[in-house]
């Protein structure tokens, strides 16, 4: 009897505690909820915009919740017919990373302040309006991936579900079906772009709502693309990564003095040729080539990465990128940044093969953090004493061998002929580098057929072109022009 009483109670007190922990949880969620009234200046012209913060609930085969992913969504007021106006969904890569570097360096209409070559300033950190978003174009919805940014997974449930290729996949398109469905913008033209790893994500998607939901899309934007399926094999890489060290080389003044004198654009044609050819032959050849040839060869690429032409024979005339960041401005006590180039940083000693930290990423991580949680809180009227994770822990990431979204994006444009696709690579990227991407895009489809709906943007900056303010308002007409194209005629 006492046992049965004793039973009782513990039933009782786990029923509180379940309920008490979904009310917190429900009490989390409506924190960050919020919608707010704004105008910017973009283009000249005044735009008025709401933006709203929600959350959306990823469920399980039960039918349950489990997770929720937080969205900022920014739309134009006064917009009487959502047919003729444009959605894009954005989010970054990582994976882990939420959508903060796209959304306040970029599309949003408001930006992280940097000076106008882009570098940080000092702290505190500020927000500014941002006179070349895309807001003046399109609506916007920003998407931060489980563990990212406020998205969670509910207590008790398994923290890595939806950490992998294709359940990362799956969990933002069905975010994207809920939102459309819930907002009722399935009349209105749509676009996908995501940055990094995001391309891969960007890619999968839009096959995956194309093959799951029957949602096709008008375009798909790639910001500096990694490689859409198995990663190239060392000697396609290394002579693939070699118009990007020309790229930095001449940045830092550091090619020869008639390469030095010619504008980048320029000496990129030459780098890439040399690239595919002279090199690409040499690379082949392996063991048979003879020392002349290799000597010769070596002081060719010498010639184009500012490099040694005895560092390069000792690599083997293959120069990786983490030997290329410490070994370029080696004799300055200097390292170059992999994200973008453009930067620099100091080691503790000068003798070793690799950088001991990425010191574009150093320029990045402490301007949009700080200046974003100041955003959310005194602009967008967030009221929650959750952490925003820039970057969120998805590991382990479950990794699929057999997935290859370059080929969803395929069959996917073979399925849809209307939609294309936009490429934004940065010369000074090194993580996603745009000759690779280039190449990438070039033997996607073999037969050639699609590469007139495939189109390139090229910006003197890096990973990040956007906080590059000439790079900016570059993309930002490359990328109107782009949506436009992408429309139909009405």
């Amino acid at each position: 009897m006492h046992f049965k009483k004793e039973l009782g109670i513990i039933v009782c007190l786990f029923c509180i505690f379940v309920f008490l922990a979904a009310a917190d949880e429900s009490i989390a969620e409506k924190q960050l909820h919020s919608v707010t009234n704004h105008s910017a200046t973009i283009g000249g012209e005044v735009v008025d915009y709401t933006v709203t913060t929600g959350t959306m609930p990823l469920r399980d085969v039960k039918g349950e919740q489990d997770a929720y992913i937080f969205y900022i969504a920014y739309t134009k007021d006064g917009v009487k017919d959502k047919t003729k106006r444009p959605l894009m969904f954005s989010f970054n890569g990582g994976p882990g990373s939420s959508s903060v570097w796209m959304h306040m360096g970029f599309l949003g209409p408001r930006k992280v302040l940097y000076n106008t070559d882009g570098f940080m300033l000092q702290p505190p950190y500020e927000v500014a309006n941002n006179e070349n978003s895309i807001l003046d174009v399109t609506d916007l919805v920003f998407i931060d991936p489980v563990a990212t940014g406020f998205s969670r997974m509910l207590p008790k449930k398994p923290l890595h579900k939806y950490h992998g290729v294709m359940e990362d996949i799956q969990s933002v398109a069905e975010f994207i079906r809920l939102y459309v469905t819930r907002n009722d913008r399935w009349g209105s033209p749509k676009f996908i772009i995501g940055e990094s790893y995001g391309t891969t994500r960007a890619a999968g998607l839009t096959g995956h709502l194309m093959s799951a939901h029957r949602m096709y899309t008008n375009g798909t934007i790639l910001v500096s693309m990694i490689e859409l399926g198995p990663d190239p094999a060392l000697d396609l890489s290394c002579m693939l990564i070699l118009p990007h060290f020309t790229a930095t080389a001449w940045y830092h003044k550091s090619l020869p003095a008639d390469l030095q004198a010619k504008p980048l654009r320029e000496v990129l044609d030459e780098a890439e040729a040399f690239a595919l050819g002279e090199y690409a032959l040499a690379l082949n050849k392996g063991g048979w080539l003879s020392d002349t040839e290799r000597d010769d060869i070596a002081i060719k690429i010498a010639r184009f990465t500012g490099l040694s032409a005895d560092f390069i024979k000792n690599c083997n005339l293959r120069v990786e990128r983490h030997r290329f960041w410490k070994e370029l401005l080696r004799s300055r006590g200097l390292t170059v940044g992999r994200l973008d180039s453009r930067y620099t940083g100091t080691d503790r000693d000068s003798g070793g093969e690799t950088f001991e930290f990425d010191p574009a990423m150093a320029n990045w991580n402490g301007p949009f953090t700080g200046a974003v949680n100041r955003y959310f809180k005194e602009e967008l009227r967030i009221n929650t004493d959750q952490s925003y994770n820039i970057f969120g822990s998805v590991r382990p990431w479950k990794g699929r061998g057999d997935v290859n979204t370059g080929e969803m994006l395929r069959q996917t444009m073979t399925a849809n002929p209307f939609l294309k696709v936009f490429i934004l690579e940065g010369y000074y990227d090194a993580a996603c580098d745009y000759f690779t991407a280039q190449y990438t895009m070039n033997h996607l489809d073999l037969t050639g057929k699609l590469k007139d709906r495939i189109s390139f943007g090229f910006y003197e900056s890096g990973h990040m072109m956007y906080i590059h303010l000439p790079s900016l308002i570059k993309a930002k007409q490359d990328l109107a022009n782009f949506i436009q194209s992408a429309c139909p005629e009405r």
